[in-house]
C-alpha cells in the first residue's frame, strides 16, 4: 500500500510517500480502506517531536487520525462492523494513522460513517468533532441557555463546537478574523468578534464557558470573561488551577479521546442536518507535505482533507 510516514522527527520534509506492507487485523480490530484522511495540528505537533515524551511513539510512523473509509476485514471477536461498512473514526493516536491505503483500528474507536455526506466530509469530523463535544459537553458541561465564548470559531474544532453550542441551545460568541464573520453568522454564531481589531475581553458580557483554541495571551485574557463558576476549557495548554481557584470558576484541558458512541451522535446530527463539515482544501496523499503546511500557517476555514481513494459520490 503506499503511506506518508516519518523515519525521524523534524519539518515537513521528513513527510515520506512511499510504499508499505498492508496491516492485518488482529482480535477487537477492523481493517479500513482508507478513503480519505483530515490533515491536524496533532499531526504536525508528532512529526515535530513535540508529544513524544507523552505518546512514546516508535519510529518509522504513519501520521494522520482522522478518517473514513470503508471496513476491508475483520478481526477475531469483533461484534459490530462487518466488510462493507462505510465507517469513519479518530484511532488511537499512539499508533499507526491513516496517511496509508489501509489502517487497523480498533472496533471500539470505529462508528459508522454519516449516510448523508461523502468520504471527505465524513473524514473531517471524527477529531474535531469528538474535540468539540468532549470539550463543550463532558467538560465543562454546557446546557441550554448558557453563553459560550468559542475561540477561533472558524476553524476546525471552532465551526464544529459552534454548531454543537447552538444545537445545544446556547447563545454563542466566537471570534476570528473579520472576513470569517458572514462565515461564523451562517454557522450559527450570536455575536462574530474581530481578534484583529477589538479585544475581546473588553467588549462581552461574562460567559459560562470559554473554549481555548489559541492558548498563550488569548487563554490568559479568557479568565477576566467568565461568570463566577463558569469553566474555561482548552485544548492547548492545562489553565493553571490556581488561577481558577482565585478566580471562582472551574478549569479543565482536553486531549481528545477515541469514542465510538460519540461518533455515533455526531453521524447522526450530520445526516439530521444539524451539523456540517467544513472542508476548504482537498489534496491527494501524495501532497501530505503541502497539507500539513497549510495547517501549520492557521487560518485554515474548517478542515484539509486528504483524498486516498477515489471519488466515491453520496448517496
Amino acid at each position: 500500500m503506499k503511506s506518508v510516514c516519518i523515519y525521524a522527527y523534524g519539518g515537513p520534509e521528513v513527510l515520506t510517500y512511499e510504499d508499505a506492507p498492508r496491516p492485518h487485523a488482529g482480535p477487537g480490530e477492523v481493517l479500513i480502506r482508507v478513503h480519505a484522511a483530515a490533515v491536524n495540528p496533532v499531526d504536525w505537533k508528532i512529526r515535530e517531536g513535540h508529544l513524544e515524551s507523552m505518546l512514546h511513539h516508535a519510529l518509522p510512523l504513519i501520521l494522520g487520525w482522522d478518517l473514513s473509509g470503508v471496513v476491508d476485514s475483520v478481526g477475531t471477536g469483533t461484534t459490530r462492523l462487518k466488510v462493507g461498512d462505510e465507517v469513519f473514526s479518530r484511532p488511537d493516536i499512539s499508533r499507526d494513522g491513516a496517511y496509508a491505503d489501509f489502517i487497523v483500528v480498533r472496533e471500539s474507536e470505529v462508528a459508522l460513517k454519516p449516510r448523508s455526506i461523502d468520504h471527505i466530509h465524513a473524514a473531517a469530523l471524527p477529531l474535531a468533532g469528538l474535540t468539540a463535544w468532549q470539550t463543550l459537553f463532558t467538560a465543562a458541561g454546557l446546557s441550554a441557555g448558557q453563553r459560550v465564548l468559542i475561540h477561533a470559531a472558524a476553524g476546525g474544532v471552532g465551526s464544529l463546537a459552534v454548531q454543537l453550542a447552538k444545537w445545544k441551545g446556547a447563545t454563542v460568541i466566537g471570534t476570528a478574523a473579520g472576513r470569517n464573520h458572514a462565515f461564523l453568522r451562517e454557522l450559527g454564531v450570536d455575536q462574530p468578534i474581530d481578534y484583529e481589531t477589538v479585544k475581546f475581553d473588553e467588549v462581552i458580557q461574562p460567559v459560562d464557558v470559554v473554549l481555548d483554541t489559541v492558548g498563550g495571551e488569548v487563554q490568559e485574557r479568557s479568565w477576566k470573561v467568565i461568570r463566577p463558576g463558569g469553566i474555561l476549557v482548552s485544548i492547548v495548554s492545562p489553565p493553571p488551577a490556581e488561577l481558577a481557584k482565585a478566580r471562582g470558576v472551574r478549569q479543565a484541558f482536553v486531549f481528545t479521546q477515541p469514542n465510538a458512541g460519540q461518533l455515533a451522535e455526531i453521524a447522526a446530527l450530520a445526516d439530521g442536518e444539524k451539523l456540517k463539515a467544513i472542508v476548504e482544501t482537498i489534496l491527494p496523499l501524495s501532497d501530505a507535505t503541502r497539507g500539513q503546511e497549510l495547517s501549520e500557517r492557521g487560518h485554515t476555514r474548517g478542515k484539509i482533507v486528504l483524498r486516498v481513494a477515489p471519488a466515491v459520490p453520496a448517496p
